[in-house]
């Protein structure tokens, strides 16, 4: 997931923003998280997220409900969202 902070003016006030994001999604979703692109931008982040199921239809929902929490930070913009799967 491609992230804009438009606020953040500083490495420091990113890792505030994106920190809050990865911590919650590993505790609530029980996935791998983390920033995977643009670690030296204040502004920009790429967050990556993976899970394993025993079923795609399970792991689709995990990734769904992920989003939908990545989503529901006020402080960032979505910019594009990418998924890929292996079976």
């Amino acid at each position: 997931i491609d992230l804009h902070i438009g606020h953040a003016h500083s490495l420091k006030d990113k890792r505030g923003v994106v920190r809050p994001i990865l911590d919650g999604a590993r505790h609530r979703f029980g996935v791998a998280a983390a920033e995977v692109d643009h670690q030296n931008l204040w502004q920009r982040s790429s967050l990556g997220f993976s899970a394993v199921g025993s079923t795609q239809q399970h792991t689709t929902e995990v990734i769904d409900e992920g989003s939908r929490f990545v989503w529901s930070f006020p402080e960032v913009e979505v910019l594009q969202e990418e998924r890929s799967w292996l079976s």
